[in-house]
């Protein structure tokens, strides 16, 4: 089956416990401590800061030196010692644990931040010497946040989602504006959200489906105080739609909602937030393109949205208006959404994916989408 995303996006990852113990090699126990989605690909970082990616390669996203796909786990070119990863839809982002950012992939509008628009199979270091503590890719941007607070972007503009303040791209870090310092950052595809470190979040960027939350719909070059004075503990950034958990475990989404996104039991778009299935304690919250999932405190996981090539991973391939539990009783302390599939990581330290694998995405050889979870392979 041939597919292609109607828009390309940014992935955050969402995590219930943060720290990984080590578990024995084989199918479904790689020893990562987090995983990133992207458009056809993913990829992991394991305990001691090495990626792998697997899935998708026509333009180098698997950052392994070739443009060749696998869908089996490749090992990051460059021996580089990664704290945390940021993973778009044809590029990636990622920090090593001094600080130093690298990018690799699609580059055709400056979304590696080297100061060209070359794509590269291998990372290349982020141009301008600043050092970060985290970054984020999305469609065709990327963001990186300082230890200070202060977060910078670069790439595609056409919507503002660099927060610059204008709508050039940028080929190298672009501040920016406003004169915010933020705990966090969450890149959506053409959108671009943080978090203050009293919970308050700003998003700019994209708006025309209420994506930025602020209830404007307009694009927005500057940070724009999501509306409703929410207090979250994370965000994450879809193709037109966002949500958070407080840190009152309530779960809020904004945006579009033609195919349910939002899971709130219908498919109207709301420009500001609305809460979702206020019986379920959430923890976390990713988005793929067109569907949502999110982590309850108990590490059950719920899914919703489209279904097409079973993203939801309740065993169908059906639209879901509301959040349905994922198939198989397993307990996570992370997911992480994809295009048109999703991962995660459980409490015993296994990794599962399902959904699309036109590419090898899932990491389990090449074969047919999954509409459950199945275990990914190891390097």
């Amino acid at each position: 089956m041939n597919r292609a995303l109607r828009l390309v996006f940014g992935i955050v990852v969402v995590t219930l416990v943060a720290s990984c113990d080590s578990v024995p090699s084989g199918p479904g126990t790689t020893a990562f401590a987090s995983l990133g989605g992207g458009g056809f690909h993913t990829c992991g970082l394991t305990s001691a800061g090495d990626a792998f990616c697997w899935g998708r390669n026509d333009v180098g996203q698997l950052g392994e030196g070739s443009t060749s796909n696998s869908s089996l786990p490749k090992a990051v070119a460059g021996g580089h010692t990664f704290a945390s990863l940021g993973i778009g839809v044809p590029h990636g982002c990622a920090p090593t644990t001094d600080g130093v950012g690298y990018c690799w992939g699609k580059n055709g509008d400056g979304q590696l931040g080297d100061s060209s628009i070359i794509d590269k199979s291998r990372p290349s270091p982020v141009a301008g010497g600043l050092t970060y503590a985290e970054m984020g890719a999305g469609g065709l941007h990327s963001c990186g946040l300082r230890a200070t607070g202060e977060a910078y972007c670069w790439g595609d503009n056409q919507y503002g989602q660099l927060g610059s303040g204008d709508i050039e791209e940028h080929f190298t870090p672009a501040a920016v504006v406003g004169g915010l310092q933020f705990a966090s950052l969450h890149v959506g595809w053409f959108h671009t959200c943080a978090l203050l470190a009293d919970g308050a979040a700003y998003c700019w960027g994209r708006d025309q489906e209420g994506q930025a939350g602020s209830g404007l719909l307009r694009n927005l070059t500057e940070p724009a105080e999501v509306d409703g004075g929410h207090v979250f503990a994370t965000l994450s950034g879809g193709s037109n739609h966002s949500c958070g958990v407080t840190a009152a475990n309530d779960l809020w989404c904004w945006g579009f909602n033609s195919f349910g996104q939002l899971g709130i039991g219908d498919q109207d778009r709301r420009p500001v937030p609305v809460q979702v299935a206020d019986s379920i304690n959430f923890a976390a919250v990713t988005l793929g393109q067109d569907h949502t999932c999110g982590l309850a405190t108990d590490g059950a996981a719920y899914c919703w949205g489209s279904n097409e090539a079973g993203q939801l991973g309740d065993g169908t391939f059906e639209r879901r208006l509301n959040p349905v539990a994922v198939a198989g009783g397993h307990r996570f302390r992370e997911l992480t959404g994809g295009g048109l599939h999703t991962c995660g990581i459980t409490t015993g330290g296994e990794s599962w994916c399902w959904g699309d694998n036109e590419f090898g995405q899932l990491g389990i050889g090449a074969g047919k989408d999954r509409a459950e979870p199945v275990p990914v392979s190891s390097p």
